[in-house]
């Protein structure tokens, strides 16, 4: 064994996990605090009136930007991996990203009306999907191969995810209350500036693997990916200065873009000579996943669309005479996560072979998501302030429940039914099955009101409940597909 690996498998520094795994799930924790913090009163920053601090957009433009910016978060992930795997290497790729979202948050924070919102919320979705991308492989980097340390070195690690998922909201919507929404994103931007700061001082901890360029991009292709880049950026401004691109176009822009990324990366995939029959079959067994997870985070993203409009127009949040931010929502879906997960997991272990086979969770997941929807009907039809609060918070478990049967394993069976060459494409594909998801959440939007609760709940929780169903009923077929893959 080499020194390296001896000094990986000795270092029980953080938790009896090695030491550099207390600063990713800093820098991890703080970027969601951030991320978090700020989504929670992004919604409503955008349609409160100029005189309650808002910037006074309708609704619909308002739901269409943050689902076209949902959307760009997972659209962003793709292209922090390719950086990480061909030019700069993981660790390089998630500090840079980390400034990168830093600097979004201070320009929400002090640029004003528009402005802010535009380059804040590009300079965020382009950080984060880096920080995204690369967090992942670098804690797989602490272990080495056969360290019985990793799995709950992975769940340390999804701990710091959720405890800043909680505790952002929390604070940015108690700051927006009290002192405006500019606070409440500053506050996001002093979240993740002390997650970078944190994250330096640790640096050096990091293995080598964890700076290593995997697959180099030759040198004379990086004149023409510049030059590409650079194009592509030319032509997205001129869309904008002719008003292609605008505000309430950008939802289905974003959802455009992600259709056609998913068909050319399912037909290169599908297409290629090095692809195997077998591993031509299981692509084939992850379309109906694919298809499945867009209509599952549709509806799920709608936390931050339809469910923040929700509880800022129909939920009473009102406890013992006082009120409750409108952010604070957004924290309910991190305490069940904390809570359940554990229990799902040793559900999962302890059932062994005898746990459902993957299409049957997705199926379930879908279709829990649809019950979901329709949980909302029995309040349909009040006033303002007339929904009870214990009633959303019921709604969010089952939100809760449904992700843990379908979002933990889907990574985990897009690396199991990808083909050996297309490893990073198919989780590519998993990504932009969220970014469409995400941003058909803006979409839908459009189509909430008040007046229209009871047919919108119905039709899209019925909708889920059909697709679940359906896969439920085609899972035979789907798992044969799979090729012994569970």
């Amino acid at each position: 064994m080499s020194e390296a690996l001896q000094r990986r498998r000795s270092d029980h520094g953080f938790f009896g996990q090695p030491r550099a795994l207390a600063n990713i799930f800093g820098v991890e924790m703080w970027e969601r605090f951030s991320f978090y913090g700020m989504q929670g009163i992004l919604l409503i920053y955008l349609y409160y009136s100029a005189a309650e601090g808002g910037l006074g957009l309708d609704q619909a433009t308002a739901t269409s930007i943050v689902g076209a910016y949902g959307g760009t978060v997972y659209l962003s992930t793709i292209a922090g991996a390719w950086l990480a795997d061909r030019l700069v290497g993981p660790e390089r790729v998630l500090f840079a990203s980390g400034v990168v979202v830093l600097a979004g948050h201070v320009a929400l924070a002090v640029l004003p009306g528009l402005l802010g919102v535009g380059v804040g919320l590009v300079l965020i979705a382009l950080g984060s999907g880096g920080v995204k991308a690369t967090a992942t492989t670098i804690v797989g980097t602490l272990y080495a191969e056969g360290d019985e340390r990793r799995d709950a070195g992975f769940s340390l690690f999804y701990l710091g995810i959720n405890l800043g998922a909680l505790v952002g909201p929390l604070l940015t919507g108690l700051l927006r209350d009290n002192a405006g929404f500019h606070y409440g994103f500053g506050l996001a931007a002093v979240g993740m500036a002390a997650g970078l700061v944190q994250y330096s001082v640790g640096r050096r901890r990091l293995p080598e693997q964890a700076r290593r360029v995997p697959d180099p991009l030759p040198a004379d292709r990086r004149r023409r990916v510049v030059l590409l880049t650079a194009a592509a950026l030319a032509v997205v401004v001129v869309l904008c200065l002719v008003g292609v691109v605008t505000a309430d176009r950008l939802d289905t822009i974003v959802a455009t873009l992600v259709v056609v990324a998913s068909v050319f990366y399912f037909s290169m995939v599908l297409g290629s000579r090095r692809v195997g029959t077998t591993e031509r079959r299981r692509v084939l067994a992850f379309i109906p996943l694919f298809l499945a997870s867009v209509m599952f985070w549709a509806l799920f993203q709608q936390q931050f669309t339809v469910v923040t409009v929700y509880s800022d127009q129909r939920l009473d949040r009102t406890i013992a005479g006082w009120e409750m931010p409108v952010a604070w929502v957004q924290s309910i879906n991190p305490v069940f996560i904390i809570a359940l997960a554990p229990v799902f997991a040793a559900v999962w272990t302890k059932l062994g072979n005898r746990q459902p086979s993957t299409p049957v969770k997705f199926a379930v997941g879908t279709a829990l998501m649809g019950v979901a929807f329709l949980l909302f009907l029995p309040m349909a039809g009040g006033g303002p302030g007339s929904a009870p609060l214990l009633g959303l918070i019921g709604i969010l478990l089952v939100f809760t429940l449904a992700e843990l049967f379908l979002s933990p394993v889907g990574l985990s069976v897009t690396t199991k039914l990808a083909p050996a060459v297309y490893r990073t494409q198919l989780v590519a594909l998993f990504y932009l099955s969220i970014a469409l998801g995400t941003a058909l959440a803006g979409t839908l939007a459009a189509y909430y009101s008040p007046e229209t609760e009871r047919a919108y709940f119905g039709f899209l929780g019925g909708t889920a409940i059909a697709i679940g169903a359906v896969l439920l009923l085609l899972s035979p077929l789907v798992r044969r597909l799979m090729s012994g893959v569970r």
